[in-house]
């Protein structure tokens, strides 16, 4: 396969991979050309995503690199892209993940869809440069590189959750849920021990070495990271931290007043409602990346979890990827855009907006979110 840019978009030349045939990135594929427009509107396997962000780079060498930051059980890299204008001072800097989990496949899509978004406005919208010259953006599109990988194999594995590592000694089952493996209150509630389990949390906080290549570059970059965001589907809500329930954040209130906003910019897109809410209330857990990326001092943490409600859960149809994206990334951008501001605006300002923000979201999700 080839992809290139040009003036028709992108292009997908001699793409006819057949299902099975001892290939895990195989699927049935026929897509001899796709504008740039329609490659954002399909779902695409692992050998495709790489090959996307290798163009990414390529096409734009003075704002996007790419990171190899870690490998996966199966010895796959695990690879991110840094975005941003280059400046000689150090950067404040954004963290987005997806693909934690395998078969939530509009993450990947989303984050595909949010790189192209970023790299198509920031010549044109005068916001969207000025986080561009004063953030670096670390967008991972897929963390779970074996999971998903081995989701795309055929019709019986589609569903897969979890990493593909072996379970303990005397257990059969494969994989560990990466998103109940962070250093978070590590196995205490909401997970499992049973290594057959979907939310089995591994034999020990980071265990999978997913988990801790994402643990090592959050702790490296801590202190520079304004807001943590990692995208998942399905339910519309948006979640902030804790799974514990009896551990409330410091800026609770904040992290209310922020996701409602976004929730508030979702539905004016397109009319979906997203939910905000903490997953203590939702669904408690333990080892959640949000709740570890929160404790470490990165002070806006996120969870989306993308569309639907459950018609369709995690098989969305292509068709929906591009509205589902759309609304996303501008409730994304609205949690970028206030962490922006707050860090390089006069804080008495970000105060009111803040204050300002709660009073106007606690009001209008309350007649229409909830």
């Amino acid at each position: 396969m080839m992809l290139c840019f040009g003036s028709v978009g992108l292009v997908l030349l001699a793409l006819d991979m057949q299902k099975g045939h001892g290939n895990p990135d195989s699927a049935v594929w026929n897509r001899m050309e796709t504008s740039e427009r329609n490659y954002y509107t399909r779902y695409h396997n692992m050998t495709e995503i790489s090959e996307w962000m290798e163009v990414m780079e390529r096409e734009n060498p003075d704002v996007v690199s790419s990171m190899i930051y870690g490998q996966t059980y199966e010895k796959r890299n695990i690879t991110l892209l840094k975005i941003g204008l280059s400046s000689p001072e150090r950067k404040k800097a954004i963290w987005m993940d997806c693909g934690i989990h395998a078969r939530e496949w509009i993450a990947p899509a989303f984050c595909q869809y949010f790189v192209n978004e970023l790299l198509r406005m920031y010549k044109t919208d005068t916001k969207v440069h000025k986080m561009m010259k004063n953030l670096d953006f670390f967008i991972t599109p897929v963390v779970n590189v074996d999971g998903y990988t081995y989701s795309w194999l055929n019709e019986s594995t589609r569903l897969w959750r979890k990493s593909r590592s072996p379970g303990p000694d005397g257990c059969t089952c494969y994989g560990t849920d990466l998103n109940r493996n962070f250093n978070a209150n590590w196995g205490t509630i909401g997970v499992s021990t049973d290594c057959c389990e979907e939310e089995y949390g591994g034999t020990k906080a980071s265990s999978e070495p997913e988990t801790q290549a994402v643990t090592d570059m959050l702790d490296e970059m801590s202190q520079d990271l304004l807001a943590f965001i990692t995208i998942h589907c399905f339910g519309q809500f948006i979640i902030f931290p804790y799974g514990n329930p009896n551990t409330l954040p410091p800026n609770y209130n904040e992290l209310m007043a922020v996701g409602l906003g976004a929730a508030n910019a979702i539905k004016a897109v397109h009319g979906m409602r997203y939910t905000v809410i903490s997953p203590d209330i939702l669904y408690p857990a333990s080892g959640l990346s949000q709740d570890y990326a929160r404790q470490i001092g990165i002070p806006l943490s996120f969870t989306f979890e993308l569309r639907d409600t459950d018609e369709y859960g995690f098989i969305l149809p292509e068709d929906l990827i591009q509205p589902t994206c759309e609304e996303a990334y501008v409730g994304v951008q609205h949690i970028i855009s206030y962490a922006h501001d707050k860090a390089f605006y006069s804080s008495a300002a970000a105060v009111t907006t803040t204050l300002w923000t709660t009073l106007m979201a606690v009001w209008v999700s309350s007649a229409t979110l909830l």
